[in-house]
């Protein structure tokens, strides 16, 4: 019980500290932070973080600058940014795209919400309508491009961060159009053959395509081509970073806040290396760390209370040493993940369209792999080492305790973007509250993942090791399901950086999306080990890690059919 209330405490501080010094730093200097929606022409609900300078009023317009998130992402993560734009006096709107955030629609569609996210920034009284700058990055950068070809007299100057002009989703580029454009490609992007049709992104400005927009053939890096004055200036740098790496980029902000302090007028003159952003990322990093602890700290509190005394059991004393049969059942826990990874992301893609039942592709696709899984892992468990005995579970108990369990987090997580408009997140890696749309969409996904969770987690307690301390069981919990990502990360990245080539290049956002397993599938080990300590069973832990992978996954990613 008392390390039950050490553990929320602390928890608890983390969070709402972290919160709280994210607040102050995105609001640093009187800029205003608003949750805003506003509907598109077609009558989407659209969702945004409005950022207003103190020197933006009605009587001293400032500029204006739409900034827009990429594919499975919303506009939190265009922080960065936004918060050094506001710094500089730039009236701010991160946007979410249709299908993404809290934002209606399905993905892909009204342009991906661009023009409507032009025209309410252009409609706001404090924004000086003659200086306009569109920024996105990835699929944001389609989507700022929708808007400029729909507005094209509405704007000034655009920074695409890793995107593209011309297919698969934008008009072509000229000389002429888009109006003063920066590319930051990063040196090691993921995306270059579907960007710029090259195999390596250091070698993008070689990209004929590229060279079309540009007007030339002999393209140098940092170098601006054409006329700021006139519209038709060109400038292409090349940050050190992978694509995902472009939001937590000092140099990708800076090559931002360069390029429209060069063409548009009327923002405050800071030097591009003056960077505050970082702090706000660390700070909902330190939070959502702190929301591991509230989470099994309030398990632990609610384990003792008398409605789930029957769940209160020690767990059983694992094996007695590690023996061959127990390394070769490691391995293939840890491998077996990460072997599947891409062919069931794969099958899904070819074979499961989005659907009015299964509206997300990528949730879809996690479901499918961790069932891909759980069926593997349970077929496993014949040949694995024997396993202690185990207690019945009261599967309604165990299930009334992860839902107050996650219910004590999701209101800690609302309150926090109530009060300080923040989510909890660090770099890719997010968790936000569910908008009444998604809550819909994860009573779908919950049961199968769900149940996957419950036997990841039966797994690992097939190889807990009696004489193990603290330190061991959870180490070993954490490399048996990182392990195969890990490897698969190292190798593809290390391949990558050493000859610009990504192994796995087939399919480079099922690759970028796998980044994120690592820390996930580390923390769902941490709960399952600690709630199975507490309760000798791999049912409560899993029914709570069930809630949160559907949670986090569908909160986080885009919605096809809406």
């Amino acid at each position: 019980m008392r390390r039950g209330w050490w553990l929320f405490l602390f928890g608890l501080a983390l969070v709402v500290g972290g919160s709280w010094q994210a607040g102050r730093i995105q609001t640093a200097g009187g800029i205003d932070v608003r949750d805003v929606r506003f509907r598109s022409p077609a009558g989407t609900v659209m969702s945004a973080l409005l950022y207003v300078p103190p020197n933006a009023t009605t009587a001293t317009p400032a500029p204006g600058i739409l900034a827009v998130h990429g594919y499975i992402n919303s506009r939190e993560t265009q922080d960065g940014f936004a918060i050094e734009f506001a710094r500089r006096g730039y009236v701010v709107l991160a946007l979410d795209q249709t299908g993404h955030g809290y934002s209606g629609g399905a993905a892909f569609s009204e342009g991906f919400g661009g023009p409507a996210g032009l025209a309410w920034l252009r409609g706001l009284p404090m924004v000086d309508k003659a200086n306009i700058g569109l920024e996105g990055h990835s699929m944001g950068g389609w989507t700022v491009l929708a808007a400029a070809a729909a507005m094209p007299d509405a704007y000034r100057a655009v920074v695409l961060e890793g995107s593209s002009t011309g297919k698969p989703f934008a008009a072509d580029g000229t000389p002429a159009w888009p109006r003063n454009l920066a590319l930051v490609f990063s040196s090691h992007d993921e995306f270059s053959k579907l960007m710029w049709d090259v195999d390596r992104a250091q070698d993008v400005a070689g990209s004929a395509k590229l060279q079309a927009l540009f007007g030339t053939t002999a393209i140098e890096p940092g170098r601006i081509y054409g006329s700021i004055a006139a519209g038709t200036a060109r400038r292409l740098t090349q940050p050190i970073a992978i694509h995902p790496g472009d939001h937590i980029s000092h140099a990708a902000i800076g090559d931002a806040l360069d390029w429209f302090g060069r063409t548009l007028e009327g923002g405050t003159p800071l030097p591009a290396g003056d960077q505050i952003w970082f702090g706000k990322e660390v700070a909902t990093g330190i939070a959502l760390v702190g929301f591991v602890g509230l989470l099994v700290g309030s398990f632990d509190l609610l384990l003792a209370l008398p409605v789930f005394a029957a769940l209160r059991r020690a767990p059983p004393p694992g094996l007695p040493r590690r023996d061959r049969r127990w390394w070769r059942q490691f391995a293939l826990t840890a491998l077996m993940p990460a072997v599947t990874f891409f062919p069931a992301f794969i099958a899904v893609t070819l074979m499961l369209p989005p659907s009015a039942l299964l509206p997300q592709t990528v949730t879809t696709q996690v479901t499918v792999w961790a069932l891909v899984n759980a069926g593997l892992t349970l077929l496993m468990a014949r040949f694995g080492p024997p396993s202690s005995p185990r207690a019945t579970p009261h599967w309604l108990r165990a299930a009334l305790l992860a839902l107050a369990t996650a219910a004590i987090g999701y209101l800690a997580l609302l309150a926090m973007a109530a009060w300080f408009t923040v989510d909890l997140r660090f770099w890719v890696v997010a968790l936000k509250p569910l908008g009444l749309d998604r809550l819909r969409i994860a009573l779908v996904y919950v049961v199968p993942i769900t149940l996957a969770q419950v036997v990841t987690l039966g797994a690992l307690a097939r190889l807990a090791v009696a004489t193990d301390g603290r330190l061991w069981r959870y180490g070993a919990a954490k490399l048996a399901l990182t392990a195969g990502f890990l490897l698969l990360l190292v190798v593809d990245y290390g391949v990558l950086v050493g000859i610009g080539r990504l192994p796995t290049a087939f399919d480079p956002l099922t690759t970028v999306i796998a980044i994120q397993f690592v820390p996930i599938l580390a923390t769902i080990a941490a709960i399952g080990t600690f709630t199975w300590s507490r309760t000798g069973s791999a049912v409560p832990g899993g029914l709570l890690c069930g809630l949160l992978v559907t949670w986090y996954v569908v909160a986080g990613t885009a919605t096809q059919v809406s």
